[in-house]
């Protein structure tokens, strides 16, 4: 399905005033996705090359970020937060304007959604790896002592505002709703999850990949576990109206389970074994969820509830002029409509 290319490609809504638009701003809205995905590249790549290149990586530059998790933060997230989300506010102000941030405000703490859906992701995430783990290696699991479930929920709040934050606003919130817009869910998926998965290959030549190496094997690997959570994520995004929070939550709750519990559970296993056991898991889920919703991942399709929102938006910015020109002669009182400022439209 083929959709015009406008200043806002989550549907058809704001496309007047787009054609003639030039510079960097008109690029950006005759190709927001293909400028998103360029500079999310580029910004991060770039801002990891000190780190690839330093003694956590290649060694060709002799300073050390340090080890474990505190070289990762000063080597890893300044990049992580340049590349994805800074690209998407930076697309979204440049061609949705003010009424396009507060849109993503309000879309990024939607957080209600069903109590349900967060004790799902929150146990079934841990329960998955736990059994998965188990399967796999006919292990059976130490179970957690008071100190990791007592670090377990201060992990997942750090992994939220840095992980989550810095990834899951531009790859689920920017670039999923438009991809599916035009391609459907499943395309949508298999982009965004390829896309996504690949991001992250420079850092397999860092301590980031210690875990998983630069061997050709492990990183496929890698790349079928990134594209079946993005199945899994994209049928969460949807079925819960495109909540953030709870998106956040199901990558960090990965990550979390791994960086606190999963070796302190099987300290007998390898790093090698517990990426495995994340690709059974995940892709367990994948199918399950593909074959439920049979490809539709819980898309409904164009109408929701962004149309609501930006039905509010129309109407608040309406009551906004009225109130600036009481004389009742403003561009909408003449019969004219005013300026296309591409607001948020549908997917």
């Amino acid at each position: 399905m083929t959709v015009q290319t406008t200043s806002d490609t989550r549907g058809t809504r704001g496309t007047r005033g787009t054609r003639g638009t030039r510079g960097i701003r008109g690029a950006f809205q005759r190709a927001p996705l293909a400028w998103f995905f360029f500079l999310t590249y580029a910004l991060s790549w770039l801002a990891w090359t000190p780190y690839i290149l330093s003694e956590n990586g290649l060694g060709v530059w002799h300073h050390d970020f340090g080890s474990g998790g505190s070289g990762q933060i000063l080597g890893v997230l300044p990049g992580a937060y340049l590349g994805p989300i800074c690209s998407a506010l930076l697309i979204t102000s440049l061609t949705e304007g003010r009424r396009g941030l507060r849109n993503w405000r309000a879309r990024m703490t939607t957080f209600r959604v069903g109590w349900q859906w967060y004790l799902l992701v929150m146990v079934s995430v841990p329960a998955a790896l736990t059994l998965a783990t188990t399967a796999m290696t006919d292990t059976t699991p130490i179970p957690p002592a008071a100190m990791l479930l007592a670090v377990y929920l201060p992990g997942l709040l750090i992994q939220m505002i840095t992980t989550g934050l810095a990834e899951e606003p531009g790859w689920r919130e920017f670039a999923m709703p438009r991809m599916q817009t035009r391609y459907g869910p499943l395309v949508a998926t298999l982009v965004v999850g390829v896309l996504w998965g690949a991001w992250h290959l420079p850092l397999f030549l860092t301590d980031w990949g210690v875990g998983h190496g630069a061997d050709p094997v492990r990183i496929a690997e890698f790349m079928v576990t990134a594209l079946a959570l993005s199945a899994v994520m994209t049928w969460v995004f949807n079925r819960s109206h495109e909540s953030m929070p709870l998106v956040m939550l199901l990558h960090t709750s990965v990550n979390n389970y791994f960086s606190i519990a999963w070796a302190e559970m099987f300290p007998k296993l390898t790093d090698t074994q517990g990426s495995q056991a994340l690709l059974m898991a995940a892709a367990t889920a994948a199918l399950i969820v593909l074959a439920a919703t049979r490809g539709r991942l819980g898309y409904r399709g164009h109408r929701g509830h962004r149309d609501d929102q930006a039905d509010r938006n129309d109407q608040a910015d309406q009551a906004d002029q009225a109130d600036q020109d009481p004389r009742g002669t403003g561009p909408s009182a003449e019969g004219k409509e005013p300026a296309a400022t591409a607001a948020p439209g549908v997917h």
